[in-house]
Order: C-alpha cells, then structure tokens, then sequence
C-alpha cells in the first residue's frame, strides 16, 4: 500500500455566488472518496458535459478535513518491470558452409547453454540462396526460445553465440556458417537502429515463413494487422522454382532425408533380431557363428540396405519381456560387430528399443538411429536420453505394450476413425519428443502396421499414407513403414507361414513407396531392394 495525503484543506477560491463549486468523481473511485480536487464552473442548464465525461459533481462541504488515505496497491501505478519474467521469441537458423545441420545444432545447444531455452523447433529446409546468388544451398529452420533478456540484450546474446562459432562476415547476406536473427518477440514492435522486430524480411521469405508457418501457423506477425497469419503470408509468396524439402540428419557420414523431394530414394532397412523369439525369424542369428553372421549382414549391404535395425527385445504379442541386461547383451556385440567389419561401408545401424539405457548403451556402441516401437511412452527416460544424445529417432504408432495392443484396436468415426486416431496420437507423441527437447529435425514416424491395428486396418493404412504425411502437425516428416511377413499379409493371401509371405510383402513395399514412405524396414533385403528399385523408378523421379 502507498500512503498520499492531500494538501488543500480550506476551500480553493471563493466561488461566484450564481455557480456552485464542485469536485469531480470518477465513478470507479466514488466508493473510496478520493478523487482530484478542482474549482471549476459549470452550467445549471448544460449537465450532459460532465455526465459524458461520466462524472458527477459534489459540494464540497466546509467541514471537510484532509487525512491520510490508503491508496490499494492496484490504484497506486503500474509495477516495476518484472527482470525474471520469461519473453517468448522465435529465431531464425541459417547455415550454408561445412557441416550445415551441425552447426545450426551447435547453435541450439548454445542458446540452451545460455539460459535461453529452446522450447521447439521447426523441421530444417534446405533452401536455394536469396539476394546473393552465387553460394551454396542454405539449410534454415526456425527455434520458439523463452527467454528473459530483452531485446537488445538477447541480440547481443546471438551475436555472441554467432563469433564464439567461428562467424567471419565478409559479404553481407553472403556465406555464413551460422546465422542467428530475431524473428519475433513476446508479441511487440521494437525499432533501433540494431534491430527491427517483427523482422523486416519475414514477408518475402520462404526461408522464413516454413519454418515459422510449422511452429506458429495461425499466428498474426505484425501485432498492427492482426487478421493476417503466418500461413497468409506464406500462401500469398509466388510458387519456389525449386520446391524446397525438409532434411532429417541420419549421422554426420550420410546424407540426411529429404522427405519432400519428390525424386528421393527410399532406404531399405534390413531387419537384424538378435532374439529367440521373434515372429518370423526368432533364433536365426542368435546361435550363428560370428563370421556366419558378419556373411548375413554383409549380404543384406550387398543386396542394396542402407541401414540395419538391430532388435534384442521381442515386441510380438506374448513374447515375455527380458530384462535390460539381457537385451544389451543382445545388440550390443552386433552392433559393434557391424562398424568393425563394416567401418569402410556406407551403413547405417538403428537399434530396435523402447528402453532409454539400452538406446544410450547402442548410440555409444556405434548406433545412428533409436527405433521405438512406442513412440517413447514406455519408457519415460527414452525421450529426454535421445535429446540429450542428438540422435535421431523413429516414433512408432502403437497402444498399450506388445502384450495388450491388440486389444485396442478401436477407432470410432466420432474420434476420426483408423486414420485420424493414428494422426492425433502421433502429433501428441511428436510434441512429447519436442518437449523433453528432441529437436524436430531429428523425429522419423512409423505408423505402426500390426501394433493396435489388425487385419484390415493395416490395409487402410496403407491406402492412407498420404493422408498421414500430410497431416496437419506431420508434414514434412520422414516416414518408415514396416509390413514385412506380418499376420495381415498372411489373412489377405491365404500364406500361414511368414518365411513365404515374400509375395504379399512385396506388393505391401510398392504401396508404401507409392504412399511416400521413405524408410521400408524388411527381413528379405535381396527381394524387397529390387521391389523399391522398380517402385522407386514408377513414383520417384
């Protein structure tokens, strides 16, 4: 409370007689009788002025005495500004020299080392370059931070992070192995002669407004036109010559997907269970000797695999669970097995688990990719270790565990059926990624063929994947689908047995192709590897 006290006690000035005097009172102040105290004259006949104003008038009475009032907190002026409060602010990311995903990862981890924290990200485009035209393809993205510095202060901060990696500006809009610049700030208009904000450039940039367009799509940019969004403004840009792409690093050694580039080759990922107990092929490769195995895996990379998904857990419905030991002394010796017979072939090794120690173990051993059967909801360790560790992950589609899927496998129209159910419960797994701080760039989606989906509805699926990679909240992700030998390929074609379902798997791996998966996890690399060469010629050009 702050404490005022008026100074007037007598009357201001002898009034003229015809007029009375009078005080002001703000209706909203009449019940603390308090107000400012004036002598003004007013007209017997023209009482509509000051009731416009929405005031009344007072006698001032003679025996009034001035004392000490109380003013409420709310009443005595706006509070100090609050330094610790958090700002929300949008970042754009740029790089087109060296490592370009890299260093706009160095960058991230840079503004999360400051205390500037990095809420979400957008995917990362790969872009032709603007203004300056003869340099390299630029890799841009965009960051939602919350941050407590203020502008200018926030701006030394990136510039800072900028020189601390190596930045030497030679040309303006010119090569840069990072750039960092402030899109948007908690909702304001800021203009120095250092920084504008919202950022002048975001209206005729494409570079800009995808990744903004993913994180805020219904956001209006300049706070004086409120009825114009981030989609509006991207919509109204002239089609790209070059249609630009998303890009999902696999590891520093291997190109990254490029999940919208409509002439991209899909992976074929040979499926390597270290377990007893699989569906199709449990015991296979865990008795053999080593050089039996190393001639298995280097047939699978003769045969046209890109990648090797090493499982130690069967996800089989009543496969018993083992333990976290048993399943790194599973993987573990394959996976090194792999980079050290393999280190001079281009391959790629995911490790098939939903337990955060077994991942973080495998990534240590050598593995690129982390591929959750459940989407990172059974272990809830599993999404914060894969941020932490950089790595990239695929998101599988599934309810339950193994062991209760298949007994929820409803999709009522009213929740939006087979295909939307799968949707929604895939963005609310992406954004649990995002916020234990995977960053987007690094999320691959599964949509879970065999798990809580049976019979047929694997069949729509497949009809629908279009649909799921355009869906709002999952475009321009990659997607991996695996139908490999499955029950619905058995139920379709009559085949019981999974070794012979090769037929039925086949046409399952032309649709996904067709659908625009970019990752096809199989068990028969010789067979599969020529369905995708011949799909990829039909659908990909």
């Amino acid at each position: 409370m702050k404490s005022f006290t008026r100074i007037a006690a007598g009357s201001l000035r002898q009034p003229r007689q015809s007029l009375p005097s009078a005080r002001h009172v703000c209706h909203s102040c009449q019940n603390l009788r308090l107000s400012r105290i004036e002598q003004r004259q007013f007209s017997q006949t023209a009482p509509s002025l000051t009731d416009s104003f929405g005031f009344k008038k007072y006698t001032l009475p003679r025996s009034f005495k001035p004392k000490e009032v109380n003013l409420p907190a709310k009443m005595a002026g706006p509070p100090p500004p609050d330094p610790a409060r958090k700002r929300l602010a949008y970042i754009a990311l740029g790089s087109n020299l060296g490592d370009r995903i890299g260093w706009i990862e160095k960058a991230c981890a840079e503004l999360d080392a400051r205390g500037i924290k990095v809420k979400r990200t957008s995917s990362l485009w790969e872009t032709e370059p603007m203004y300056v035209l003869d340099q390299d393809r630029f890799v841009n993205g965009a960051c939602e931070v919350e941050t407590t510095l203020e502008p200018l202060a926030l701006l030394d901060a990136l510039q800072d992070i900028e020189n601390s990696l190596g930045r030497k500006k030679i040309i303006d809009k010119g090569p840069r192995n990072i750039d960092l610049d402030i899109l948007l700030y908690d909702n304001i208009k800021f203009n120095h002669e250092r920084l504008t904000i919202p950022h002048i450039g975001i209206p005729e940039r494409e570079f800009v407004l995808k990744p903004l367009a993913e994180l805020i799509p219904d956001k209006p940019l300049d706070p004086d036109r409120p009825w114009t969004l981030t989609r509006d403004l991207l919509d109204a840009l002239p089609s790209s010559t070059t249609p630009i792409t998303t890009m999902t690093p696999l590891s520093a050694h291997h190109p990254p997907i490029m999940a919208l580039n409509p002439a991209r080759k899909t992976h074929v990922m040979g499926i390597l269970n270290m377990t007893p107990d699989s569906f199709s092929d449990g015991g296979q490769n865990t008795s053999l000797e080593e050089q039996t195995l190393i001639s298995n895996i280097r047939s699978f990379l003769d045969a046209g695999a890109t990648m090797i998904d090493v499982g130690g857990q069967s996800t089989a419905p009543n496969c018993p669970e083992v333990s976290a030991e048993e399943e790194l002394n599973r993987v573990l010796p394959a996976i090194k097995l792999i980079r050290s017979h393999f280190s001079d072939r281009p391959v790629l090794i995911s490790v098939d688990t939903y337990r955060a120690s077994v991942a973080e173990a495998a990534v240590a051993a050598g593995a690129d990719i982390v591929n959750d059967v459940s989407g990172g909801s059974m272990d809830p360790e599993m999404l914060p270790t894969v941020a932490r560790l950089g790595t990239t992950i695929c998101l599988m589609h599934m309810r339950g565990t193994p062991a209760t899927m298949n007994n929820l496998a409803e999709y009522p129209d009213s929740e939006g059926g087979l295909i939307g159910g799968i949707a929604k419960e895939l963005v609310e797994r992406v954004a649990a990624a995002e916020t234990a701080g995977v960053r987007r760039w690094r999320i691959v989606l599964d949509p879970g063929l065999g798990f809580a989906k049976v019979g047929w509805q694997n069949v729509d699926v497949l009809r629908h994947l279009d649909e799921l990679r355009f869906w709002p909240g999952l475009q321009g992700l990659p997607w991996l689908v695996g139908s490999s030998r499955k029950s619905f390929i058995g139920r379709v074609t009559g085949v019981p047995t999974p070794k012979e379902r090769i037929w039925g798997t086949a046409a399952t791996v032309a649709a996904a192709v067709q659908g625009g998966a970019d990752v096809v996890r199989v068990h028969d690399v010789r067979e599969m590897a020529q369905v995708v060469a011949m799909a990829d010629a039909i659908w990909r050009y």
